[in-house]
C-alpha cells in the first residue's frame, strides 16, 4: 500500500514538474510571439505615407502589431533588403514586378502574402489633350525595368498606337513590338522621373504611385489610362515578404490591417480614389 501510495506521489510530483515546465515554456514563447510582432515594413512614395498612418493606427494595435516604417526610394535595393532580411515586409510592387524580380534573382526569392491595390498605369502629355493627337515621330518615355517596360507596351497597344506580336512575353520590350505606324520612338527612363521629364516629351507613361508625387491624378490628369479588368490582374499590388517568411501568421496579419474599413477610407480620402482596393486570393494573380 505504501509503494501504491509512493508511485502516486510520485507521478503527481512528475505531472507537477511537466506542468511547470510547460507554462515557463509556453509564457517564453508567448513573450517572444510579442516581440516578433515587431515588424519593419520597407515601402517608397505614397505608399510609404499610408504605411505610417497604418502603423500608428488603432486598427495596427487591436491586431497587437507593432510596425516600424523604413523608405528604400529604390525598387531593386527594396526588394534586396527584403530578401536579406532587413526589412520584413515591403509595400510597393505589382504582381507582375515581383515575378520579374524573382526571375532575375533566382538566390534571392520573394512571396506575395496578399493583394492591396490596383493603380491604373496612365499615358500624360503637357503637349497633347487626347490619344489621337500625338504625332508621327513622337517620342514616348517608358520604364527602364522589365516588368513596367511590358507593362507600358501594353498600354500603348490598348491606346491604339502599337500593335504587339502574338503571344507577348511577361518581360516583352520593345523589340515585341509587331506594328508602329506613327514611327513613334522611345525613350526608356527610371519610372520615378516621368513627371520632371514630362515638359520635354511628347508623352510619358506614369504610374499612379508616382504621378501622386508630382501631382497628378491618373484619372483626371491622363490622356489615356488602364481600365480596371481581368487583363490589369498582374498589375495589382501586394503586400511580399522573403519566401521562407510566406507563412509568417504576424507578416499576414498586415494583409488583413490593410483592408479594414477605416484604413480603406483613408487612403481612398487621401487619394482621390486612384488606389483601388483589392481584396483577392493570390490564386487570382496567376
Amino acid at each position: 500500500m505504501k509503494k501504491a501510495k509512493g508511485l502516486i506521489i510520485t507521478i503527481i510530483s512528475i505531472v507537477v514538474i511537466i506542468a511547470i515546465i510547460f507554462g515557463i515554456h509556453t509564457l517564453t514563447n508567448s513573450h517572444a510571439q510579442s516581440k516578433s510582432a515587431t515588424i519593419t515594413v520597407g515601402s517608397q512614395g505614397s505608399d510609404y505615407d499610408i504605411w505610417n498612418h497604418i502603423a500608428t493606427s488603432k486598427q495596427a494595435k487591436q491586431l497587437g502589431l507593432k510596425i516600424k516604417v523604413k523608405q528604400i526610394t529604390d525598387g531593386v535595393q527594396l526588394n534586396n533588403a527584403t530578401a536579406q532580411g532587413s526589412v520584413d515586409v515591403n509595400a510597393f510592387q505589382s504582381y507582375s514586378y515581383l515575378v520579374a524580380y524573382n526571375k532575375e534573382h533566382k538566390s534571392s526569392q520573394l512571396a506575395a502574402l496578399g493583394t492591396t491595390y490596383l493603380e491604373p498605369l496612365g499615358i500624360y502629355s503637357d503637349k497633347y489633350k487626347k490619344i489621337s493627337q500625338i504625332p508621327n515621330g513622337a517620342t514616348i518615355a517608358i520604364a527602364n525595368n522589365p516588368a513596367n517596360t511590358a507593362r507600358g507596351l501594353l498600354l500603348l497597344q490598348s491606346a491604339g498606337l502599337i500593335k504587339l506580336k502574338k503571344n507577348f512575353p511577361a518581360l516583352g520590350n520593345t523589340n515585341d513590338i509587331a506594328a508602329n505606324p506613327k514611327h513613334l520612338k522611345f525613350k526608356e527612363i527610371d519610372d520615378t522621373t516621368g513627371p520632371r521629364v514630362l515638359h520635354s516629351l511628347d508623352a510619358v507613361l506614369i504610374s499612379n504611385t508616382v504621378a501622386l508625387e508630382g501631382h497628378l491624378n491618373v484619372l483626371k490628369d491622363s490622356i489615356f489610362h488602364e481600365k480596371i479588368d481581368t487583363n490589369t490582374r498582374s498589375n495589382i499590388n501586394i503586400l511580399a515578404t522573403a519566401k521562407k517568411n510566406k507563412d509568417n501568421k504576424n507578416y499576414k496579419k498586415l494583409v488583413k490591417l490593410y483592408h479594414e474599413p477605416a484604413i480603406q477610407k483613408y487612403i481612398k480620402d487621401q487619394y482621390d480614389g486612384t488606389k483601388v482596393e483589392v481584396q483577392k486570393p493570390l490564386s487570382y494573380l496567376k
